[in-house]
């Protein structure tokens, strides 16, 4: 079940509405509409990489909903499998207008009021859990899948290890600079070098939170879901795609 808050220009059908979506047991969802196309993009937030697309809100949501199995994969490598099977149903409680990645690739780019703010350690903590749980569950897909993927419609989709080295080597570029961590692109090519640029990427997490920084354009929990939502995506696309017939 999905609870959704009308939009503001709407007059008010569930006038009891706040009162049910700040349960502390629903899942809080933030959707991110595209400014200029039609896609919407539904994101539960306290739960890092559970990120879905769809044409229209409904339909962000209804694909959200369906990869709930999915992420519970993640959350149990997190140690919150328990918290994770007692969240209750889907509430919107915040809608933003997207950017021009929102428009063109069906993604999140915008923070959302309460990630302002930083965290206390403990809610940091348990978001870093999720983050090293979304690297343990990529890591885990691209070691039992094929080599070649199913192309798609249209012949096209890069092969698993161009999807390993885009994947890694994004956060590694792009993502963990926003928290003043330069890591060697190169690294993505050694295992040990991968690891010690993760951990390096989650002191940076906590220092850049405890200090209450901002993460260039980006804030430190924009970091944090962006970064698992990446993984996931492309750990899924993988899954999806494997052509070795396991499970």
């Amino acid at each position: 079940m999905v609870l959704t808050q009308p939009p503001r220009d709407a007059a008010p059908t569930r006038p009891s509405w706040l009162k049910v979506a700040h349960m502390r047991d629903l899942i809080h969802v933030m959707v991110e509409r595209g400014r200029k196309k039609a896609v919407a993009v539904a994101v539960a937030f306290d739960w890092p990489g559970w990120n879905r697309s769809g044409k229209s809100e409904d339909e962000a949501l209804r694909v959200l909903a369906a990869y709930r199995p999915r992420y519970a994969k993640v959350a149990e490598l997190a140690g919150l499998a328990d918290e994770f099977r007692a969240a209750g149903d889907l509430a919107v409680v915040e809608r933003l207008e997207g950017t021009g990645m929102t428009d063109f690739y069906g993604l999140s780019a915008r923070s959302m009021a309460s990630e302002q703010e930083p965290m206390s350690d403990a809610a940091c903590e348990r978001k870093i859990a999720l983050l090293r749980a979304s690297w343990i569950y990529f890591d885990d897909v691209a070691s039992r899948v094929s080599a070649e993927l199913r192309k798609g419609p249209r012949g096209g989709g890069r092969d698993r290890d161009k999807i390993v080295r885009h994947a890694n080597g994004a956060e590694i570029h792009e993502f963990a600079k926003k928290v003043g961590v330069n890591t060697p692109l190169d690294a993505r090519d050694r295992p040990d070098d991968l690891r010690a640029h993760r951990d390096a990427f989650c002191a940076a997490i906590r220092d850049y939170n405890a200090r209450a920084a901002s993460a260039r354009t980006w804030t430190v929990q924009y970091v944090i879901r962006h970064s698992a939502y990446h993984m996931l995506d492309h750990a899924w696309e993988m899954d999806d795609r494997d052509l070795s017939g396991g499970t």
